[in-house]
């Protein structure tokens, strides 16, 4: 979603007054019902700021990857509800009721969650808090990919960014399958967000094959990413830019394979090289 705005733009020593397409944010209060000691309880569960549009995706991604639900049938409905607001006249406002309170992990509805659309992990203990969420590490060697697919996934994600192509203000994570074949792409102006939408699509489409599939994030790869592909069990995870030392030791911890600083002739492998076939 995007709106034009007035824009200067320098180029080549020259100024010019222009018309740019801008990515839209807008913030979204996701709430939860569910059923605790025979009583259905209603609860403001996070605001994140995203671009509109798949928000029932990222509501799905989000409960999936911060584990307050175990699969994707523990989610009765999820509907957008309130008044559509603002600029753009667009409902912020999500409900998610849980049908089955016995596998709701109801210690997770009582933190209180606040992201925004570049930071989604503020105030998490970091490593201490995923040990918890995650025990079994990601398969070892496989999927095995060429080095002709891993500087090639970039620009198949970019290719296929509806988004992107109009605003250039905008990320997205993109499934792939071991060949190449992009299964699920999904946008937003928030990284962790158009992750969250990507893993809610491919659950509720049941597209996720660990063994047999990677996943490409436009951008820089920080600890919150790689902690939400490892919900998936995916075991490896390449990103346009550089990840952070906590990322590489996360990875490192659950035999995943981090590349990053994707080019059109180079890249880096991070942790567990034996999965990168570079002859």
């Amino acid at each position: 979603m995007n709106s034009e705005y007035k824009v200067t733009k320098f180029k080549n020593g020259q100024v010019e007054n222009i018309q740019d397409l801008i990515s839209i944010e807008e913030p979204l209060e996701i709430s939860l019902k569910y059923k605790n000691n025979g009583k259905w309880l209603t609860k403001s569960l996070s605001i994140t700021m995203r671009t509109p549009g798949h928000d029932k995706d990222l509501v799905r991604g989000f409960l999936f990857n911060e584990q307050i639900i175990e699969n994707i049938n523990d989610i009765e409905s999820i509907e957008s509800f309130g008044n559509k607001v603002g600029k753009y006249k667009i409902q912020n406002k999500i409900l998610a009721k849980l049908n089955n309170s016995e596998n709701i992990n109801i210690s997770k509805i009582k933190r209180d969650f606040l992201t925004n659309s570049s930071c989604g992990v503020c105030g998490k203990s970091s490593l201490d808090s995923l040990e918890i969420l995650k025990k079994e590490k990601t398969p070892k060697s496989n999927p095995k990919l060429s080095k002709d697919l891993i500087i090639a996934s970039p620009s198949i994600l970019r290719k296929n960014q509806s988004e992107f192509s109009k605003t250039g203000g905008i990320h997205a994570s993109g499934l792939f399958s071991a060949n190449g074949k992009l299964i699920s792409l999904r946008e937003d102006v928030g990284r962790h967000n158009a992750l969250d939408k990507m893993i809610g699509d491919s659950l509720l489409n049941n597209h996720l094959k660990p063994d047999e599939q990677f996943i490409t994030c436009s951008g820089r790869l920080n600890f919150e990413l790689v902690q939400k592909v490892l919900m998936t069990n995916i075991g490896l995870m390449i990103g346009v830019g550089a990840p952070t030392s906590l990322a590489i030791d996360l990875a490192n911890r659950f035999d995943m394979t981090l590349i990053g600083f994707v080019k059109e002739d180079s890249f880096n492998i991070y942790t567990n090289k034996q999965k990168v076939i570079v002859n």
